[in-house]
């Protein structure tokens, strides 16, 4: 009977990741992506990005174009007013090739500074592609909302 189970579950998991297009992959990548960032996982949220990703955070002065301008980003971003946490709330996903998935929308960023919770709103973008069997982002551009 557990023989039969594991393959039930086997073949359960084979069978939803094949009905995963483009879209549900490329936002799996983006949820990882907020689980790093809410836990403060530098490594875990370089290991996201491609090597050759354009990446421009909130507080960018210029496009960083090198995985240590991103780990650094993160390491003052994620390792200062903890606890961080981020989600979409508002996103549009477009496929724009069965490799390539562009996803725009509002994202809102908490954190403590100086002991009080604050809360911010952004427009984000990421673009993931997919890299032999792992999908990558490979642009990031995240600016506040204006007032």
């Amino acid at each position: 009977m557990r023989g039969f189970l594991s393959a039930l579950t086997l073949l359960l998991s084979l069978s939803s990741a094949a009905l995963a297009g483009p879209k549900e992959e490329a936002l799996q990548v983006l949820e990882r992506w907020a689980k790093a960032f809410t836990e403060s996982d530098v490594d875990g949220i370089v290991k996201l990005h491609a090597p050759e990703a354009l990446f421009m955070g909130t507080a960018s002065k210029s496009v960083v174009d090198k995985t240590e301008g991103i780990r650094a980003y993160f390491e003052n971003a994620l390792l200062n007013n903890r606890p961080r946490g981020a989600k979409l709330i508002d996103y549009s996903a477009l496929a724009l090739s069965d490799t390539v998935v562009a996803v725009s929308g509002l994202d809102q960023l908490t954190g403590v500074r100086e002991g009080n919770l604050f809360s911010t709103t952004g427009r984000v973008t990421f673009v993931v592609a997919k890299r032999g069997t792992d999908w990558q982002i490979v642009q990031f551009h995240r600016s506040p909302v204006p007032n």
